[in-house]
């Protein structure tokens, strides 16, 4: 706990002077991103017991079943910065294509890229769920933003951040100078900073992976999850393993506890080994929070923040938390998995170029 008390907004100004890109506009702009999480934050603890919860009856892009509260999160957080002059576009995880800001608007030099509600089919069960966002600086020549502002890799990342709606609501975010989580008091409707300058264990506690895909799972993979059960390697502590299926809740645990997340790249298809999460908004914003708190994130070739972006919705395998854990879940897929990575670069040497 912080020995003195301060305020997300207080904190957003002082950290100005360590960061010489950051402007009035850019902090306002996570601020403002604060605030779409106290409204997103407010119908949440409602869930149960307004009409909110369940089926919107309408799919996403990646033809998912858009929760209620997804469509309600993803205008939140559009209605904020649509007007703003500070975005020059957006973009969502919910829609298909780019989101231009609205012609009678002005526009600026920043660009917001969200996942407005991660986890969403947990909401029926009251798991926890998060949003997480990602914010680059604007890199094409016109006056307004295109899809050349959107797909720029995560090494680029001006910032970048999550919040996460449990017990309590916590927002998670990095400028590039270590990762700082406040926590929302709601009886003065503020989050104040809990958690100063994140660093993840030395001693990892837990991993992360959906044991029930394991028959999908490539023999690295398998032989990985062995070694993190203590199976291979003498002396060993096995891991414990922990699984919400949030991802934000999930990365949240091991941030905070050492461990790793792994969604690994799969063999239930040969024309798609990428796995299922989004490189531009799930993986490469996640991944610039780990590097900023001693961590590392890969595919199980690069790091995630060197892949650069070839379509709006790409997925990426993704391992992500303690340094030493990554390495080595590298070094699995470097030895055994050599037919999997050559058809997952050609794969992505497939994807289309950017237009």
């Amino acid at each position: 706990m912080p020995s003195t008390l301060m305020t997300i907004e207080r904190h957003i100004l002082e950290s100005q002077r360590y960061a010489p890109h950051a402007t009035g506009a850019f902090t306002q702009l996570l601020y403002d991103i604060a605030l779409s999480a106290k409204l997103i934050a407010r119908e949440t603890t409602r869930a149960g017991l307004v009409d909110i919860l369940g089926e919107a009856g309408s799919n996403n892009v990646h033809g998912e079943d858009q929760q209620k509260l997804d469509v309600y999160a993803d205008e939140v957080i559009f209605r904020m910065n649509d007007h703003t002059g500070r975005l020059c576009v957006m973009a969502s995880e919910e829609r298909p294509d780019i989101i231009p800001i609205p012609e009678q608007f002005d526009t600026g030099r920043y660009v917001l890229i969200y996942d407005p509600l991660d986890g969403s089919s947990n909401i029926d069960v009251n798991v926890s769920i998060g949003t997480i966002f990602a914010i680059f600086r604007k890199i094409s020549s016109g006056p307004r933003g295109t899809l050349e502002d959107i797909l720029q890799p995560g090494k680029q990342l001006a910032a970048a951040g999550y919040v996460i709606y449990g017990a309590s609501t916590m927002m998670v975010y990095s400028t590039g100078h270590g990762v700082h989580g406040f926590t929302l008091d709601p009886s003065v409707g503020e989050f104040l900073l809990s958690h100063e300058n994140i660093q993840i264990p030395e001693t990892p506690m837990y991993y992360s992976v959906n044991q029930g895909n394991e028959k999908y799972w490539t023999p690295g993979v398998r032989r990985y999850v062995k070694w993190l059960q203590g199976i291979y390697g003498e002396g060993r502590k096995p891991l414990s393993q922990r699984y919400i299926g949030s991802l934000v809740a999930d990365f949240h645990r091991n941030l905070l506890k050492g461990g790793i997340y792994l969604y690994p790249g799969d063999l239930r298809s040969a024309d798609n080994p990428n796995g299922k999460l989004r490189l531009l908004y799930e993986a490469a914003p996640l991944a610039f929070l780990c590097e900023q708190a001693g961590g590392k994130a890969s595919d199980g070739i690069v790091p995630i923040l060197e892949i650069q972006p070839h379509s709006l919705h790409q997925r990426v395998p993704l391992f992500i938390g303690s340094a030493n854990l990554v390495d080595t879940a590298n070094e699995f897929i470097r030895s055994y998995d050599r037919a999997w990575v050559e058809r997952y670069i050609e794969h992505s040497q497939q994807e289309p170029a950017i237009t």
